[in-house]
């Protein structure tokens, strides 16, 4: 589970094993990593867009998360090329 970086209590990672064929980039976010952590898409544009937020952060924290994840959004995309050496973007 490669961790790109926290939030306050709230982490922002990638989980090393993303299917096959390998979905376009996203990041979970969640204060313990398990699979009910918040899945939220990162755009070609740099954007965010929420897949689904199973690990029910609330709103305004969720809204100011996302936000920080647009404003890192570059390097999120470089640790995931690095990472995983291809990137698609769902949108």
């Amino acid at each position: 589970m490669p961790q790109i970086f926290k939030v306050g209590s709230y982490t922002v990672f990638f989980w090393a094993n993303e299917n096959e064929p390998l979905e376009p980039i996203h990041v979970h976010v969640a204060e313990k990593a398990s699979p009910n952590a918040t899945k939220i898409w990162i755009t070609s544009k740099g954007k965010c867009y929420l897949c689904h937020n199973k690990s029910q952060i609330p709103d305004r924290t969720l809204r100011d998360l996302m936000r920080v994840i647009e404003a890192r959004s570059e390097e999120i995309q470089a640790r995931w090329l690095d990472f995983f050496g291809e990137i698609s973007y769902y949108c």
